[in-house]
């Protein structure tokens, strides 16, 4: 094969995992280029080299592999995954059953000790209950454990197997000859192996369901395509898949129709919708020659197209494929635990065996084996990783949660990391900046007209328009409950305006061309026109009886609070860029409002994604903020892409930020939580970290020979469990905090 090829990778537990099959899938001969996307578990390969032999390689590291083709296999990747979401939450009740009640009942002093039978039968009973949650619950830790050592590496899933192991196996060991070890060692930490076993697959389930379903853009993109086509085959009109559609072939179009592929307009004319291309919300006017695009709508009028790109061709397509290439191509985040993992565990492994050996070689008295026994057993137990497991998704878990209270969905982890991060911040113009739809900001009257008479005569002649501006003039009367007077001899004059009768007299609405076409004066309205131009809004003059009336202006209004929210991103450092399809002049009118000062308009869709990796080549760290389909390939390709929530639903889908408000102040508030998020992940790690290297030097016995003192194994899974607790309420902390009290 020479195309890339994608597959859905199962087995991956952690970021680390993604080194191990990197490393597999480039083994393989005629492999140019590999990139494993941990978050959506998939693999996307370039080079030419067989499927059969990538899988082969794959299941030889100790993972599974299949080829992903179509947006089938898309779906079914899906329910696989929410069945192993729903699979892990099961597993964390299971262990929680056990390990829950146990711990309570222990802390009350209700357990029996180990110095009769019915003690040790319990305990015994107690051990078979444990490795039934070790095997049912921990089994694909210990299986992840197993593959990470099979390749030379180490992981979460080391860590956790060698924790709940030793204590398992510590507490089986106390059960079958308590005096194998002195009286104050005899304790068995069953109910540590479950609960930290629960609290593990918890976060891991919560964590898969915050990145959410990265797939879902892809879905919805190709939603967008049409299944059928209209064409002209020997003087007959057909409806044929889609599939089916040949180069050159004469296509028609009928209103309310989804255009089948991209093409060029042989006869007739319309009005397209092609929002889910520029992001603009005023369809096009199109007539003989003009392009279309396929999964644009045709708003009105029957028109006949020629077919010039079809299949993988179409701009539609490529702007799937642009958005499934972005988010594979996406850097793993978050890697910090599973490299410090891979120094950690061989570390602690080498301490206890030091141990070991120093209690045998420099120990004295009775007891030394013993002792050796008891001080390595507790080296690897205050080891367990049950803080250090739990740093990062619980601050996650937190910092998301307190993010949902402010309106802002976060898909993934790595995004409420990486959003602190941004130093350059992308807004789009239209329905990000701006309402997204037009309406009327003003209207210019001439002597001997009113406000109110102006905006009835010309709402009375527009409705019967289908040009959105019209609408945007017959909303504005209706909302002011203005009564429409009748119109006689209603004429449309495409691409310019609309001309009928009004009370016995000619009335004329359009734009310059047309008072210039009827030898309208509008010199009195012309200063007036170039102010309102200047602040990007479109002046329609109207004329009575052959003199000027006055005119209407219709924008699509900037957002109240977008000029507020846009100065706090200012204030913080962040350079601020206008990203937009629209025409120059209207996207400086607009910036200039809202106060940026860099501008990038009449930019394509598919080039928006460009803009945004040329600003990552310089350093850069983009945020992409944007709600049309048009973005979706930049919102993919940026570092963190916001999507307005009143946008597209593809739009949200291809982010890694959901904004429910619609104001563009949730990206400042995003921007603040991820700082204190990470923040307190920084914080959860030092002190995980700082538990661990003050622990296990005692837990060794290094104070044994200085002041006769001996970490009890129980003390130290005692500690295990309050540096847990420490990081869960240093985590909690994240619920008090306020992002948008600036």
């Amino acid at each position: 094969m020479s195309a890339a090829t994608r597959l859905s990778v199962s087995g991956m537990s952690c970021a680390g995992c993604v080194a191990s099959v990197e490393d597999a899938i480039n083994s393989v001969d005629g492999v140019s280029l590999a990139s494993v996307n941990f978050a959506e578990h998939t693999a996307t390969i370039e080079g030419n080299v067989s499927v059969e032999s990538l899988v082969s390689a794959i299941r030889s590291a100790g993972y599974d592999a299949a080829q992903l083709l179509g947006s089938e296999d898309e779906a079914e990747k899906e329910a696989v995954e929410m069945v192993y979401y729903r699979k892990l939450l099961k597993k964390a009740a299971f262990a929680g059953v056990l390990g829950i009640p146990l711990f309570a009942t222990g802390m009350l002093g209700l357990l029996p000790g180990f110095e009769d039978s019915s003690g040790r039968l319990f305990w015994l009973v107690i051990g078979l209950l444990t490795i039934m949650v070790l095997v049912y619950s921990g089994g694909h830790f210990f299986t992840g454990a197993w593959k990470s050592a099979k390749n030379h590496n180490a992981n979460m899933d080391t860590l956790i197997a060698l924790g709940t192991g030793t204590a398992w196996l510590y507490s089986m060991v106390i059960v079958a000859n308590p005096a194998l070890v002195p009286s104050m060692a005899q304790h068995a930490y069953f109910e540590a192996a479950a609960i930290i076993i629960a609290l593990i697959n918890l976060g891991a389930a919560l964590e898969m369901r915050a990145r959410g379903k990265t797939s879902e853009a892809i879905k919805r993109l190709i939603g967008l395509q049409a299944k059928t086509a209209r064409v002209l085959r020997d003087g007959v009109e057909l409806d044929i898949p889609i599939e089916e559609v040949g180069l050159d072939e004469t296509l028609r179009v009928r209103p309310g129709e989804r255009i089948a592929v991209d093409g060029i307009i042989t006869e007739g004319y319309s009005s397209i919708d092609e929002s889910m291309l520029s992001g603009e919300p005023v369809p096009v006017q199109k007539q003989i020659g003009d392009e279309v695009a396929a999964g644009t709508i045709n708003k009105s009028g029957s028109f006949l197209f020629q077919a010039k790109r079809i299949g993988k061709d179409t701009v539609l397509s490529q702007i799937i494929e642009m958005v499934r290439t972005a988010q594979s191509s996406k850097p793993a985040i978050g890697r910090l635990v599973d490299k410090v993992s891979a120094i950690f565990v061989p570390s602690v492994l080498i301490i206890a065996v030091v141990t070991f050996l120093a209690w045998i070689n420099f120990g004295s008295g009775d007891q030394v084996i013993t002792l050796a026994i008891v001080t390595t057993m507790t080296v690897l137990i205050i080891a367990c990783p049950c803080a250090l497991g739990l740093a990062t998704p619980i601050s996650i878990m937190v910092g998301v949660g307190k993010a949902a209270e402010s309106g802002i969905l976060i898909r993934n982890g790595d995004a409420l990391q990486q959003a602190g991060k941004l130093d350059t911040i992308i807004l789009d113009k239209t329905g990000t900046i701006t309402e997204g739809h037009p309406s009327v900001t003003s209207v210019v009257t001439l002597d001997g007209w009113s406000e109110e008479k102006l905006l009835l005569w010309g709402a009375s002649l527009e409705q019967g328009s289908e040009h959105p501006l019209a609408e945007a003039i017959v909303e504005a009367a209706k909302d002011r409950d203005m009564t429409l007077l009748k119109v006689e001899e209603f004429n449309a004059i495409v691409g310019h305006g609309v001309e009928a009768k009004l009370e016995g007299v000619s009335v004329l609405i359009g734009n310059r061309k047309l008072m210039h076409d009827r030898d309208i004066d509008i010199a009195s309205l012309d200063t007036a026109a170039s102010d309102l131009a200047q602040q990007a809004q479109t002046p329609m003059y109207m004329a009575v009886d052959g003199k000027a009336a006055g005119l209407i202006s219709v924008a699509d209004a900037i957002k109240p609070d977008s000029k507020d929210a846009i100065q706090r991103m200012l204030a913080l450092g962040l350079k601020v860029v206008l990203l937009t399809g629209d025409n120059q002049s209207t996207a400086v009118a607009v910036a200039r409002q809202v106060g940026i000062s860099e501008v990038i308009a009449e930019v394509l869709p598919q080039h928006k994604a460009d803009k945004v990796a040329s600003l990552q080549a310089q350093g850069k760290r983009v945020g992409m903020v944007g709600d049309g389909i048009n973005d979706a390939p930049a919102l993919a390709r940026s570092d963190v892409g916001f999507a307005i929530g009143t946008g597209t639903d593809v739009a949200i889908e291809s982010a890694d930020i959901t904004l429910m408000r619609g104001s563009i102040h949730s990206v400042v508030d995003a921007i603040a939580i991820s700082k204190a998020t990470v923040k307190n992940i920084k914080q959860n790690l030092f002190g995980a970290f700082i538990y661990n290297s003050l622990g296990i030097p005692i837990a060794a016995g290094l104070l044994y020979p200085l002041m006769g003192i001996l970490l009890n194994p129980m003390i130290a899974g005692g500690a295990m469990a309050m540096s847990s607790l420490t990081v869960v309420t240093n985590a909690n902390r994240l619920r008090l905090l306020k992002p948008g009290a600036d």
